[in-house]
Formats: structure tokens, sequence, C-alpha cells
């Protein structure tokens, strides 16, 4: 049975692929900090599950780790990723996404000199390639433009990766993905925090004029490249993770508001769209081209966004505990202002 690591496994996205991973019997060992972001909802109970309470950035603790378990691959999902967030406290988007992925990549290093071998499968993100215009769609060959804090931590981190795979020969390949949806996710992302307002009747805010187009992806979709990166991704190669699903934020906030209608979910008189102040350097329009995923690996999303927001609305509708254990001091808080 094969130990694989997940660091930042307590994340949205590393609940998820948590529970994927031990799906397929794997041993799945989670090196999660516990922020401010993590699951604190549901603890996970499987005899192949491990947790350990560690920051990245401590490197003598996370290779006594990897000594221990010596695991086929680690997937890095640890990451400050709220890009408000990162407009307001830019530093510990740096100490994470830069900082933390050195300490990893050291570490992967150290275990290696050692002759126990692994493969790195980092998540990266589409906003590395900043605004995409009307008629394109980046492939991995696309320049570098990222226009946020949090989105040039991500791209130094992808680059500093790259560095280690030709100067040191680790094995390590990136997932280039687009915005992603589904249980767990804390609610000062845009999906979530529509789905908190509309349970409690308060409004809809989307800033500007909702006209923002993002690319969405159920999060099982996303778990599932991943697996398909670490069984065939090859090494030093990059690979955007899409489901050419590009809505405008308004029109995503309908489709929610619509869909909570047809569950029989009531929409209060407040649950109204409210156009706030834009974000700074707000990116316009993402649009990531995954053939490359598809053709080489034969991965594609299964899950429509109309089944998954679905799926979505239903879990947290029927999990609304998950709402009241996370502070609302935290997420209802205006962010991103602070220039």
């Amino acid at each position: 049975m094969k130990n694989v690591i997940i660091t930042g496994g307590s994340g949205f996205i590393g609940t998820n692929l948590v529970n994927f991973l031990l799906s397929k019997n794997f041993n799945v060992i989670n090196i999660d900090k516990l922020g401010y972001s993590s699951n604190k909802y549901k603890k996970i109970k499987n005899k192949k599950y491990k947790f350990y309470k560690v920051d990245i950035n401590n490197k003598k603790k996370v290779i006594s780790i990897l000594l221990k378990h010596k695991p086929k691959a680690i997937f890095n999902l640890a990451s400050e990723t709220h890009v408000d967030r990162s407009i307001d406290s830019p530093k510990n988007f740096i100490t994470s996404n830069i900082f933390g992925v050195f300490n990893l990549l050291e570490a992967i290093r150290y275990i290696n000199k050692k002759n126990i071998k692994t493969k790195l499968i980092h998540v990266s993100t589409d906003e590395v390639y900043g605004d995409i215009k009307n008629n394109e769609r980046s492939n991995e060959d696309f320049p570098y433009k990222p226009s946020s804090p949090y989105s040039a931590s991500k791209a130094s981190a992808d680059h500093l990766i790259q560095a280690y795979i030709r100067t040191y020969k680790i094995d390590a390949v990136i997932s280039k993905c687009c915005n992603n949806y589904g249980p767990f996710q804390f609610p000062e992302k845009l999906i979530p925090k529509i789905i908190f307002n509309i349970f409690n009747n308060k409004t809809l805010p989307v800033y500007a004029k909702g006209l923002n187009i993002r690319e969405w992806i159920f999060v099982t979709d996303h778990c599932d490249a991943l697996y398909k990166l670490y069984l065939k991704g090859k090494s030093g190669e990059s690979y955007n993770v899409g489901s050419n699903i590009n809505l405008k934020n308004l029109d995503l906030i309908k489709k929610i508001l619509k869909i909570c209608k047809k569950q029989k979910i009531i929409v209060g008189k407040k649950s109204k769209i409210s156009f706030i102040k834009d974000r700074p350097g707000h990116d316009f329009r993402y649009a990531i081209d995954c053939s490359k995923i598809k053709k080489q690996l034969k991965w594609n999303k299964v899950t429509n966004i109309d089944k998954g927001l679905s799926q979505t609305i239903k879990w947290y509708f029927e999990n609304q505990r998950f709402f009241k254990i996370t502070s609302s001091k935290i997420f209802n808080k205006r962010l991103g202002l602070k220039l």
C-alpha cells in the first residue's frame, strides 16, 4: 500500500483530495498548520489517514515526516489563496507560498540524497497568466503576467520548482487550475459566500458590475486530475486543468439563485445582488486551454456546472453547521481595500 503526503490537506481542495485518495486505497499523511480557513468541521476517521499539525516552513519537522513515511508522492496544497487578503497582507503570502515551497523543495532534496525518491505534484493557479483577451485561452506556454500579490507568489513558486527540477533533478509536475468549487470551501470565496448569504437572507455582493469572467471546475474533477498527474504526469511539465465553463460573476450568482429556488430553499427579500467597490488590480477574464492534459493523460472533467452547483448547494444546506463553526467575523468583513 502506497504512502502519499498532502501538505495543506485540511484546506478546501486538500480535504477533498484526502477523501479522494483514501478512496483509491492510499495511506494518506496530511501535513497542515491549521490556519484560519482549515476544515474544522469534520475530522477524517480512517485507519489509512494520519495528521501532523506542522507548518511546511518548519523544514526540520517536514524532513522527519518524509523520512518516516517515505512517500511515493507529495501533493502540495499548502498555500494562502484569497486574493483580497494578499492585497491587505502580502507578507503572509510570500511566507507561505514562496518560502514554504522553498522549504518543501529543500526537504525533498534532502531525502533524495538519502535515496528516498518521491514525486511532487504542486498545485498552482490559472491566475499566474493574468488577464486573458476575449478571443484567447492560455496554454502552458503562455507568458506569466500575475496581477496580485497572491498570483505573483504562486508564479514565483512555479519558477522555483522548475529551477529545482533542472538543477537538482527532483521529480515534479505542476497543476495550473481554474477556480474550484464544492464542499468544504471557506465562505470568503464567491460561491460559498453567496450560498451562506442566501441561507441567511443577506445581500449578495459582487465586485463592480459583476462582468468579470472566471472558469469553474468542481473540486473532485480537479482531484482526479491531480491523481492523473501522479500516475502519468511527466516530470518538469506543467498542466492546465480547466473545464471550459466560463461565466460572468453576475450570471453565476443568478444560476445559484435559480438552483436554490429549484431545491425549495427559501430566498429572502434581502438576498438581492449588490454591486460593491471593485478589487484593486482585478483581472477581468480567465480562460485556459487544457487540451494538453486531455490528450496526454486522457483526463477530462465529468461534472457540468449545473450538476456541480446543485451538489454544492445541497451539501451546504445539509451541513449548515459548517458555517456556524466558522467565525462570521472572519469572512463577513470586506477585505482587499488597504492600499
